[in-house]
């Protein structure tokens, strides 16, 4: 060892790097696998957007066959949204009993029964018979896809990967719009029916193509099977060390010994199967998941109650009181919202993990609030005008477009992005179908209410009512939402407990990494 020292007499350190040591790090290359696995997963969201879609156009069509009231357009449009309550409180439960992978399964299965009662419907209570069964599905499929993607994506490509089920609802919807219009022209009685049943073709696709998948690696570590997560994460990780690193973190958080390395497990806690999660999540909270589900809750309800569902269930009738009258032109203007949301949510996808959650957030309501006070400023005007103002209208028309992109570039992947990711292992799949619960249960009430409310104080009104809610949905993510853009889901509750004084937690935790990074590197260091 002695007489190797001298080869280095004289000469610098600099020379003595290589060549490499130079060049700026490389990227690494995004997990194909584990995209493949989270496009598959986040399919399922389809059936959501393109229930949302369908019907906004097929409303028009029933209300004039079935002859049916307002009142029952609201609730027919609406109740779906409650109807997911059932399949989502059901579907935490089932995804920690079967798996992720069979509860996807099982939610094309319900979704495809339901399409093809709502298309056979003929009446009204027969049409809602089949509203419960699709809502039954959709609850499953909307509480499934962003728990899956969560648990399978590493973790610095979580947010693109996890934005994945936003981006399928917002395709679904485009889907929705399209078959509008491409049914519109069929008659009356045919039409709707063509519209809603054909929704039950991409649910067998999903139910088939999904069995390819592999199982979450975090619900096998929960479940003892050690060697088939170990597998699962050596595919879905960006590197072998990146594995190595996943599946000590989520043994740690499934209380397995870091020294065992069995394939099977016996799992002897009372959480493999969701047993007392009820408990820790809402009797005996910790700070830390007490901030956690405020946070869940809080985005989920917001994202909702700033009036994204009125304006795509009812952008016909938006429309049609900005001017539009004629039907197969109202469903064109649709089609402007549906491409819109769609191309904003796949460019949200590229950015989330590049800008962070939060700046994202935050400017993407700063854009919905002006956009929803213009929005109402123009219905207004329109309102109150004994003839056609032509800005008036083209202002409505630009601002319902500029209202959705902004939706779709911030408040709607990272509510499902936020959501998935924050909560703790044993607590994931319940908390985030609370979430997906809260987020439904307030897409209805605006839903079933959105023609009675304007009505009531004028569509201006209501789109004024909407930016209200929009200004404090900023104040409360400014105020309690912490970044979380890079970190490990394992890593979260650190994150969070101290509610408004997160950024000095934040501080912190910056903090003790830095000390840490450094006296590995003093370590790495002294050792050479």
């Amino acid at each position: 060892m002695a007489d190797r020292k001298p080869e280095n007499n004289g000469v610098s350190s600099q020379s003595s790097l290589p060549i490499p040591a130079f060049e700026p790090p490389k990227k690494p290359k995004r997990n194909m696998y584990a995209i493949a696995c989270t496009l598959l997963a986040s399919m399922t969201s389809i059936l959501l957007g393109y229930d949302i879609g369908v019907m906004s156009g097929a409303a028009i069509y029933i209300q004039d066959d079935f002859k049916i009231s307002d009142t029952q357009v609201e609730i027919l449009v609406g109740i779906l949204n409650f109807y997911c309550l059932f399949g989502s409180a059901a579907a935490g439960r089932t995804s920690d009993w079967v798996g992720r992978r069979y509860t996807i399964v099982l939610a094309g299965a319900i979704f495809f029964v339901g399409a093809l009662l709502m298309g056979f419907a003929t009446n009204y209570a027969f049409l809602m018979v089949g509203r419960f069964v699709a809502g039954i599905g959709v609850g499953y499929a909307l509480m499934i896809a962003p728990v899956y993607t969560a648990e399978v994506s590493p973790a610095a490509s979580r947010g693109f990967l996890t934005s994945f089920p936003e981006v399928f609802i917002n395709f679904g919807i485009l889907l929705g719009y399209i078959s509008n219009y491409a049914f519109s022209k069929l008659p009356e009685h045919l039409g709707w029916r063509f519209m809603l049943g054909i929704g039950a073709i991409p649910s067998v696709f999903l139910a088939v193509v999904v069995l390819g998948m592999p199982e979450s690696p975090r619900w096998l570590i929960m479940q003892g099977r050690l060697g088939e997560a170990k597998r699962v994460l050596d595919k879905t990780s960006d590197s072998k060390e990146e594995a190595q690193l996943r599946l000590a973190d989520i043994k740690e958080a499934a209380g397995i010994p870091e020294n065992c390395n069995d394939d099977f497990v016996l799992i002897t806690t009372k959480h493999s199967h969701g047993e007392g999660v009820w408990r820790e999540l809402l009797l005996y909270p910790t700070p830390a998941v007490r901030h956690i589900l405020i946070a869940a809750i809080g985005i989920h309800f917001f994202q909702q109650s700033s009036g994204i569902d009125a304006v795509v269930l009812y952008s016909p009738r938006i429309f049609e009181k900005a001017g539009i009258t004629k039907n197969t032109d109202k469903l064109l203007a649709t089609i402007a919202v549906g491409t819109t949301k769609t191309i904003f949510i796949l460019v949200a996808t590229f950015l989330l993990d590049k800008i962070g959650r939060r700046p994202l957030l935050l400017s993407s309501v700063g854009g919905m609030i002006v956009s929803l006070m213009l929005l109402g400023v123009g219905l207004t005007v329109i309102d109150h005008s004994d003839h056609k103002l032509t800005w008036a209208i083209a202002l409505s028309l630009s601002m319902v477009l500029s209202y959705v992109a902004f939706f779709s570039i911030g408040m709607g992947p990272i509510t499902w992005v936020y959501s998935s990711e924050i909560f703790p292992l044993k607590l994931r799949a319940q908390g985030c179908s609370m979430g997906v619960a809260v987020n439904r249960a307030t897409s209805g009430v605006l839903s079933m209410t959105f023609i009675s409310l304007y009505n009531a104080i004028t569509i201006g009104g209501a789109f004024f009512l909407y930016t209200g809610i929009a200004m404090v949905a900023w104040v409360f993510f400014y105020t309690l939402l912490p970044e979380t853009q890079g970190r490990t889901l394992e890593e979260m509750e650190q994150l969070f407990g101290t509610f408004f004084k997160w950024r000095s937690t934040m501080k912190e935790v910056k903090k003790k990494e830095a000390e840490a990074k450094g006296q590995i590197q003093m370590g790495s260091s002294g050792q050479s």
